[in-house]
């Protein structure tokens, strides 16, 4: 399985790219929407995509409707992990194709809560 972790935040993706892999996801990282738009195009296809909502270049609402333009993608999961509270947030982001939201703060539970959700395995 493979995970792709969009956040501005270095300590955030080190966090979620922490809690995958120890589940046995193969992570990759991205710092924004763009440079993940160029991971997604360089690689094969990922699994599972985690994004944060409030990032520079692209935010991750332009990201997630960008990966749903591309039918390649169409079997990645994706879930928000976002500081956006705001329940019209959450409503826009899923009617744009997230699978999943996430608030920040998070914990470990609640991301694998969500991934089980989602159909991907949370156990090593």
């Amino acid at each position: 399985m493979r995970a792709l972790v969009v956040d501005d935040s270095k300590a955030i993706r080190r966090i979620l790219s922490q809690m995958l892999s120890s589940i046995g996801f193969e992570v990759s990282e991205a710092a924004h929407g763009k440079e993940a738009v160029e991971v997604l195009a360089a690689s094969d296809p990922f699994d599972l995509g985690l994004i944060d909502w409030n990032m520079p270049e692209m935010n991750g609402f332009e990201l997630v409707c960008e990966i749903r333009k591309n039918s390649k993608y169409d079997n990645m999961r994706l879930m928000m992990v976002t500081t956006e509270t705001e329940m019209s947030q959450v409503v826009k982001a899923l009617e744009a194709g997230a699978n999943e939201y996430v608030m920040k703060p998070f914990t470990k539970e609640m991301i694998y809560e969500k991934l089980s959700l989602m159909g991907l395995p949370v156990s090593p």
